[in-house]
């Protein structure tokens, strides 16, 4: 243990000494009035440290949101001991009945819960600051030298997009879609994908697999129970999430009236951030409906950015950053970097800050549970789908193509080589072959 973590549990632990302290001269008053009191460490210091150990999270997490939510199981609950492994699984379960990015919601809310809503933002900072930065820097070094400059390596960047999403759908497939009825369904929304592009369709897709779930889906088991320690009213709750379905309508509506392709920007990665259920990959086919089609991103370079932040750690939704710098209107650069990044976490933020007071009244009923189902296996179908066209499509040219593709895939999945390593490789071996 470092000097630093050390200090950071003699910290915490003599704060849990007071906390226990005051809990034990409270009254119920606050609880009557709605609020469940969990008094936390002084807020500025605890600020701090959250920013801090999310920061190291965030430089050192490669994986994938599911190798995520085990780096946070194993600060959090086993070694800081903030949560215990009920509480935590109901987050999870939580986060993932919600669009957006599971594992950095997760992160808010164990932010939110030890320092308010200035941890809950120092949380998420800490996690995504450094691989939006690294991608915003390759965006800036790709703008410069062009995609035609260095064919080879970027080519190698698409061909490793390919074996990354054919992981996801393997490891997606096998636990969203274990029976025939699921499979069933995730195939009938890739084909209706692939028969009606564009966010419209993808959108209709999700919500006919909640509808199938709900009429036709059961679950095999409950899910894990655990009161969470939410500082919310239920009232604040709903606010706020009344505000996030509101943006829904109303970024497109100034977005238009106003021409400003900054709010358009904007819109579009609230869009896709509000939108998306399963994770960093599934976000693939809403951005590039979003930025390919208006040529705001061309696709070869929207591809060789999306392999290259399978090389990042920390959360896939900062393949935002890459798009919004490498954007060929303006705002582009650093300031179209942190438009787009802002945009698509937004809906997170106020997803969790709203559904957490809410969550003890609707997590058990049974149609929730069965309208997940279907809306899991229909992002198995809308994953599928996006990995034919554009992933599949655009970058198996040939069968040297297919062999690398193949060979990255065999090393992800099987010889469980990290991803940073294995997108070094592949783009190393086609720089080289297309010299």
């Amino acid at each position: 243990m470092s000097e630093y973590d050390h200090i950071i549990g003699m910290t915490l632990r003599a704060s849990c000494i007071e906390i226990r302290y005051r809990r034990s001269i409270h009254n119920d008053g606050n609880a009557m009035a709605g609020i469940r009191e969990e008094p936390m460490p002084d807020r500025a210091t605890s600020v701090l440290h959250i920013f801090l150990i999310f920061l190291r999270l965030g430089l050192t997490s490669f994986g994938g949101p599911v190798a995520h939510l085990g780096y946070f199981r194993e600060e959090f609950v086993a070694r800081r001991k903030w949560l215990s492994d009920h509480a935590y699984a109901d987050l999870v379960a939580l986060c993932q009945f919600l669009p957006g990015p599971a594992s950095s919601q997760v992160g808010i809310a164990i932010g939110l819960f030890r320092g308010g809503l200035p941890g809950a933002l120092a949380s998420w900072l800490g996690f995504t600051l450094p691989s939006a930065v690294a991608l915003a820097l390759f965006a800036l070094v790709l703008t410069g030298l062009g995609t035609e400059a260095h064919g080879g390596w970027l080519h190698g960047l698409k061909v490793v997009a390919v074996a990354v999403v054919a992981q996801a759908l393997w490891g997606m497939g096998r636990n969203l879609c274990p029976d025939r009825e699921r499979a069933s369904v995730a195939v009938a929304v890739a084909v209706l994908a692939g028969a009606i592009p564009g966010v419209l369709g993808q959108v209709g897709v999700i919500v006919a697999g909640g509808v199938v779930g709900w009429l036709w889906l059961s679950p095999q088991g409950s899910l894990p129970h655990s009161h969470l320690p939410v500082r919310l009213r239920k009232r604040t709750g709903a606010l706020v999430l009344a505000a996030c379905f509101a943006l829904l309508f109303l970024l497109p509506a100034a977005a238009t009236q106003s021409g400003s392709y900054a709010l358009q920007l904007f819109d579009s990665f609230y869009r896709a951030g509000a939108l998306v259920f399963g994770g960093g990959h599934v976000v693939l086919p809403l951005l590039q409906a979003e930025v390919v089609p208006p040529r705001w991103v061309s696709e070869d370079a929207f591809l060789a950015g999306y392999g290259a932040a399978q090389a990042v750690p920390g959360p896939l939704f900062t393949f935002a950053a890459y798009l919004g710098a490498a954007s060929s209107q303006s705002p582009s650069g650093w300031l179209g970097a942190g438009v787009a990044i802002a945009a698509i976490f937004l809906p997170a933020f106020l997803l969790v800050i709203g559904a957490l007071p809410l969550w003890e009244g609707v997590r058990h009923h049974p149609a929730m549970q069965r309208a997940m189902l279907g809306v899991n296996a229909a992002v198995v179908g809308l994953l599928l789908a996006a990995f034919y066209d554009p992933v599949w499509t655009s970058a198996i040219l040939s069968p040297a193509d297919f062999t690398l593709a193949a060979a990255a895939f065999l090393l992800l999945v099987f010889w469980k080589l990290p991803p940073w390593l294995v997108v070094v490789l592949a783009a190393l071996t086609a720089g080289v072959g297309w010299q």
